[in-house]
């Protein structure tokens, strides 16, 4: 796996992990409203067909006029297509049931790869954080999302298939560093869904840390119920119940990546 320059911010972050139910959403919602409550400029790109990051920051889809799919289909400007969110300095591009035919109708098309990444060249630098949510697959939309990356954050939930899904997931960074994006590196790996009172998760987070060190962060984000119920309200947890666990974890999980970004990268 590549590693980073020391000092370099990667700022346009892929969340990725190929497993569905293992925390993407929440954590792009989440860590980014983090982000944003601590004063950092944040963009959200919804780039998942079922538009779980779209509803849970309190977008109602069937008002959105253009979202990520018009990027692709080149029928708006990325700028165009970005709205507000509850949560001061926090921007989203929504997501539609529309991005679903992204796989079909852009296959043939020429530099199809890099359609995200060539969009937000105009707007990568109004923001100090950009998250790209990632449908669970490794198709095409995906690759956009690693292509336009210049870091990976990956969610992993703390269950039995958890390292066997990290190799998939390494191998698939490798190759798009080796065609496309050779400077993409591993940002940080983070434990979800963790039940302190279950021995199956204290022995995945042990064999995680293992097996990839420094790059896993520090804060864990446990099980919780909150966390699950907040997006049905259209908030991030940190508005819907501050004082929750899953709200704290992830405020310290955004003070430890601003932490990081301010001392150097892991390796």
């Amino acid at each position: 796996m590549g590693g980073s320059a020391k000092g370099v911010m990667g700022n346009i972050l892929a969340i990725v992990n190929q497993k569905g139910g293992v925390g993407k959403t929440t954590t792009a919602i989440n860590l980014a409203a983090s982000l944003a409550l601590a004063g950092k400029k944040i963009l959200v790109i919804d780039s998942d067909p079922q538009g779980n990051s779209t509803s849970g920051l309190g977008i109602n889809r069937d008002d959105i006029e253009k979202g990520i799919y018009d990027v692709y289909a080149e029928r708006a400007g990325i700028k165009d297509t970005i709205v507000s969110t509850e949560v001061q300095d926090l921007h989203l591009i929504p997501s539609t049931i529309d991005l679903l035919a992204v796989e079909v109708e852009l296959v043939e098309k020429e530099g199809r790869e890099h359609i995200l990444s060539n969009a937000l060249d105009g707007i990568r630098n109004e923001y100090e954080y950009i998250f790209i949510d990632c449908p669970p697959s490794l198709g095409l939309i995906t690759l956009n999302a690693l292509v336009a990356a210049e870091a990976v954050v990956v969610p992993v939930q703390c269950e039995y298939y958890s390292l066997e899904g990290l190799g998939l997931l390494t191998r698939t960074i490798r190759l798009v560093q080796n065609s496309y994006n050779p400077d993409l590196y591993i940002k940080g790996i983070i434990l979800t869904m963790f039940d302190a009172r279950n021995s199956l998760s204290h022995q995945v987070a042990n064999e995680v840390r293992n097996h990839f060190g420094d790059t896993v962060f520090q804060t864990v984000i446990p099980r919780n119920v909150v966390l699950g119920e907040a997006p049905s309200y259209g908030k991030p947890v940190m508005l819907y119940d501050y004082n929750s666990k899953g709200a704290q974890s992830y405020l310290a999980l955004a003070k430890e990546m601003l932490h990081e970004d301010g001392v150097g990268q892991r390796a």
